[in-house]
């Protein structure tokens, strides 16, 4: 961290140049699926990679964010990457960049990159870091597929301010002749996707036109040319998770996986701070007979994808302890889940430069109409919910970083 300040800076030029020095490694992973969007990437990747799990499939995965431990960013043939790996893939990273100015996320996405290229898989998952075009991780020049999942307003300092401008970035990792799958998008977003796939030769496999999934009698039934399959519900919770696992779906059957992968991928896959229930653990323990969940979503598609959720669960009192950063759209995040809130208790996140002060917080959700007050931190805040009422529903949520502390927090 101190030697490459958390800084972004969209380009491909660094990564170009360390993947030379280190000898391509990007050339040398086994088939690639790269995963872009704005929401739903890492749970559609957490299905894809259950999927191809269950048939046996050795598979790498890079993600991120990390929530509690750096390492959780790299996945070898199935596994975390150990810290002797970490520590050797850096060192080679640092000492083929020889000095010069990269940025953290080029850097470590050089590491995974060269971790990956030397372990024996059948897959590597790839998961953009931000927008698509231009990301560290858009250097494989032929992947086995790509994926789209749904495109809205987020990082627009980044990426632009309308959504054509958002879906254009996204749309930067389409390759000549590669299938890419294409989850729900608003019209807008899909003509930019669909310009910019005919304009490279990409082929396409859009949602509601190749394939369909809708949620029936407590099941899940996805469609597509090849037949229908009457799935499980996902075992990650609220209706965003029937989008993505039809999304996870769509690759899988692209892959030519079988019904058994398909089902896997909806029931094996886990994915933290995702409408995740806590119920072991020193804040489980402190939260007593109220329910505890986590959630990372932080801009206003995640807000509403977690007020869907919360009205699929049995009817409680629902408290939320909120932490955010001040790049986020914070009362749009904040205006869906309103009527579902009883109170609201901000809080700092700790340890992060762009957090929200936990006054800045409440202030949002008051200017949303919510009852807020301010929090020394989580657990404070958990202690004044369940004096107030000891068997509430407590949502802790507003941002990844948050989810991060509570995790490590809760062991």
């Amino acid at each position: 961290m101190s030697l490459h300040p958390k800084i972004i800076d969209l380009t491909l030029d660094r990564m170009h140049r360390i993947l030379a020095s280190l000898g391509h490694p990007e050339r040398h992973l086994p088939p690639v699926i790269h995963v872009a969007g704005t929401n739903g990437k890492g749970s559609t990747q957490a299905m894809i990679r259950a999927g191809l799990e269950a048939t046996g499939a050795k598979v790498h995965a890079y993600t991120s964010p990390h929530l509690a431990r750096f390492h959780e960013r790299i996945r070898l043939a199935g596994e975390l990457i150990t810290e002797d790996a970490l520590t050797e893939v850096l060192d080679e990273c640092e000492r083929a960049n020889g000095g010069v100015p990269i940025t953290y996320f080029e850097i470590t996405t050089a590491a995974a990159l060269l971790a990956m290229s030397r372990t024996p898989a059948d897959y590597t998952l790839l998961e953009v870091g931000l927008g698509g075009r231009l990301d560290a991780t858009n250097v494989v020049e032929t992947p086995r597929l790509c994926v789209i999942t749904p495109v809205s307003l987020d990082h627009q300092n980044y990426l632009g301010d309308t959504i054509e401008e958002i879906a254009a970035e996204k749309a930067g990792i389409l390759k000549d002749g590669v299938y890419c799958v294409v989850g729900p998008q608003e019209d807008a977003a899909m003509a930019v996707i669909e310009a910019e796939a005919e304009k490279v030769g990409a082929a396409l496999l859009k949602y509601g036109q190749d394939w369909h999934v809708w949620e029936e009698r407590g099941r899940m039934v996805y469609q597509d040319e090849n037949g229908l399959l009457d799935l499980p519900m996902p075992a990650l919770l609220g209706a965003h998770q029937v989008q993505n696992g039809g999304a996870a779906l769509a690759a899988l059957r692209a892959l030519a996986k079988p019904e058994a992968a398909c089902q896997a991928a909806l029931t094996k896959a886990v994915w933290p701070a995702r409408m995740q229930r806590l119920r072991r653990g020193p804040l489980s323990e402190e939260a007593g007979q109220a329910e505890l969940w986590l959630d990372g979503g932080h801009n206003p598609a995640g807000g509403a994808a977690v007020a869907e959720a919360l009205q699929r669960l049995q009817d409680k009192p629902t408290y939320l302890i909120c932490g955010m950063l001040n790049t986020k759209d914070v009362k749009g995040y904040l205006r869906p889940l309103a009527p579902l809130t009883k109170q609201l208790y901000g809080v700092t996140i700790p340890e992060q430069a762009a957090t929200l002060s936990a006054e800045e917080t409440v202030a949002a959700a008051h200017a949303v109409g919510m009852e807020a007050e301010v929090a020394a931190d989580i657990t404070s805040a958990i202690h004044a919910i369940i004096a107030r009422d000891p068997n509430a529903r407590i949502l802790i949520c507003g941002s990844l970083y948050l989810a991060g502390v509570v995790l490590r927090e809760n062991g």
